[in-house]
């Protein structure tokens, strides 16, 4: 993705499909919580619209320039894209394990099933960004 150039526009899409998903993956948890506390689920679902929908965007772009600050210390000589693609493509590819963890958590509710399901996705989430932040901030990662 970075050799066909800068393109904000599709790290931004990759970003909010990302952060789509995570929303959508959150509506089982989301439904069996309002269901046990006799909570209304539209107030729920709001909540976590906004916060993952117009909050998160926000943060990650935050996280993803921090990233990008550290991979400097080290010797990173990539650009603040290639760091920010990493970051959201991380996020996008590591969705489908998101979303079964959704489903856990609604179906099955707090436990260690749930908690497994969470470690894999943490594990692949990291090793899709790492592996994407070294990539990115390679000097031979540069587009010429």
């Amino acid at each position: 993705m970075l050799a066909s150039g800068r393109h904000e526009d599709r790290a931004l899409a990759i970003l909010m499909a990302g952060c789509a998903l995570v929303f959508i993956s959150r509506w089982p948890a989301l439904s069996r919580q309002a269901h046990l506390d006799e909570v209304e689920l539209n107030a729920l679902l709001a909540g976590a619209l906004f916060g993952w929908v117009f909050i998160a965007p926000l943060l990650l772009y935050a996280l993803a320039a921090a990233s990008h600050l550290v991979a400097r210390v080290f010797g990173g000589r990539g650009s603040w894209y290639g760091a920010r693609l990493a970051l959201f493509w991380s996020l996008l590819a590591a969705t489908p394990l998101m979303l079964l963890n959704g489903l856990v958590a609604g179906l099955i509710g707090p436990g260690p099933g749930l908690t497994l399901v969470g470690l894999i996705w943490c594990a692949v989430f990291l090793w899709f960004w790492i592996a994407g932040l070294i990539a990115s901030e390679r000097p031979e990662a540069l587009p010429q």
